[in-house]
């Protein structure tokens, strides 16, 4: 290569280099959205017995990243694949720092109201939100502003508790974990709400189950009582390439970073997430609506 093809060949790799950078700060995390889908029968769960779920997780609203009007288009995409139960895992405050406007707890709960499914739109929280509520973490406990918005729009969260449904005439139990690391306690140090053999507990028949968990970390301890586990928190880990992301924050790295995860015949589903935490930048894992298609 003589010197004019090199300095060619340098100004190429940087041009890319900006593109690659303008794309996973500009475009992905901002305006692509995708629905991510899944098909499948976990043990325990009888067979035949369909259900279609839509999970939404890790809005993280603020502007300009995730707006109010993005929000709206994001509902209308989640009733239009037509659920039968649409859940909520969590983290729908800010994650970043780089936000033009916030929105306050009680506009996003007013948007996601619009979300529609027959069984109910049921949520649980995120470490974000517990940690963006500053009042919670000075008493180290709850309630949460969080929770508070989204019931008083009519919207149930879950922690440590569940409620028994039942889809054409076919009873199964919807659990609800509370938060891993809600409290912050010191750099790297947490306390959480959890409690998943009081979760549990709320069980009273052998109905499947399905199982709400923010975190994916707690799916070590799940039991294989429960048919499918639904989690967030990672979003993929925002960077992914070749099925892998190069950080992830969970203790298991990439055991957990996204997708759908099968140990000893247990079930996850890691969604890659709606939002952005810590940086607004996405690149192989865009946003995405996850829709489960349950006993097919």
């Amino acid at each position: 290569m003589n010197r004019r093809g090199f300095f060619k060949w340098l100004g190429g790799l940087a041009l890319s280099g900006v593109a690659v950078t303008g794309y996973a700060f500009g475009i992905e995390p901002g305006f692509l959205l995708r629905v991510q889908r899944y098909a499948l029968t976990p043990p325990g769960w009888p067979s035949g017995f369909k259900l279609r779920i839509a999970a939404l997780a890790d809005i993280h609203a603020a502007e300009p990243y995730m707006g109010r009007a993005r929000l709206k288009r994001i509902v209308a995409a989640a009733n239009a694949l037509e659920p039968d139960l649409t859940l909520l895992l969590g983290d729908y405050a800010t994650g970043h720092r780089f936000v033009t406007q916030r929105i306050p707890v009680a506009d996003i709960a007013a948007a996601l109201k619009d979300l529609s499914a027959p069984l109910g739109v049921h949520a649980i929280l995120g470490n974000h939100d517990w940690w963006d509520d500053k009042a919670a973490q000075k008493r180290s406990a709850g309630p949460s502003l969080y929770r508070a918005a989204l019931e008083a729009q009519g919207l149930p969260v879950y922690e440590n508790d569940g409620v028994r449904l039942e889809h054409r005439g076919k009873p199964f139990w919807l659990l609800g974990l509370g938060d891993q690391v809600a409290f912050i306690k010191g750099r790297g140090h947490f306390k959480g709400i959890d409690d998943l053999p009081a979760t549990l507990a709320k069980v009273t028949d052998d109905a499947p189950i399905i199982l709400m968990i923010h975190e994916p970390d707690a799916f070590t301890e799940v039991p294989a009582r429960v048919s499918l586990t639904l989690a967030g928190h990672t979003h993929g880990g925002q960077v992914r390439l070749f099925g892998y992301s190069p950080v992830v924050p969970s203790a298991y790295g990439n055991r957990f970073a996204y997708g759908h995860v099968v140990e000893n015949d247990r079930h996850l589903i890691v969604s890659g997430g709606l939002g952005c935490s810590i940086l607004p930048v996405r690149f192989g894992v865009p946003p995405e609506i996850v829709l489960i298609e349950l006993g097919t």
